[in-house]
């Protein structure tokens, strides 16, 4: 029996709603690990807003979205001593090269603050692989579905120059069923 994979549409549908989250961050450079809880909400964003426009044009491209995001989040760190929330919110445009693979064109990347792309596909196992080049740096991270209300993300984040392992992350997203 062969298994059919999950289109990148379907995964993303399934991902739409608030999610609560419990992240694990590993800075190998420094040895030392910060913990954050988020509230995280992830909705879909019509590709004519104003939004996408904007990264249509700092992309200098006629993009040929397919659909698009945004997400904002509510976080709290451990990292600092003064327990401050970090408020903050990433548009994302994904451009399909086919139903399982393509390109995401962002206003903000996760490791370096800058507007980016990145190329995902999605894995035999349902998994969102996203791969992202940086100024100085690269990333990679998947996002799983454990169930329908549970879902992991892992990152890894590795220098340019020397290709070293800079930090990883795990995280634990529930939905949130009574938002």
């Amino acid at each position: 029996m062969t298994k059919i994979l999950e289109t990148t549409k379907s995964f993303i549908d399934k991902s739409i709603g608030a999610w609560k989250s419990i992240r694990s961050t590993h800075s190998l450079a420094f040895q030392e690990f910060e913990n954050t809880n988020s509230n995280i909400l992830i909705s879909e964003i019509n590709i004519d807003s104003e939004e996408v426009i904007e990264i249509s044009e700092k992309f200098k491209s006629d993009l040929d979205a397919d659909f698009a995001l945004k997400i904002t989040w509510e976080a709290k760190s451990d990292w600092i001593e003064e327990q401050k929330v970090d408020l903050d919110q990433t548009t994302l445009v994904f451009s399909q090269k086919d139903f399982y693979s393509g390109t995401i064109f962002k206003n903000k990347g996760y490791a370096e603050l800058v507007h980016s792309f990145s190329n995902y596909y999605m894995d035999k196992n349902g998994g969102l692989n996203i791969t992202t080049e940086y100024n100085s740096t690269v990333s990679f991270e998947r996002i799983n579905f454990l169930s329908k209300n549970v879902r992991f993300r892992y990152s890894i984040i590795k220098s340019k120059s020397n290709h070293a392992i800079i930090q990883t992350s795990h995280s634990s997203e529930i939905r949130d069923l009574f938002s």
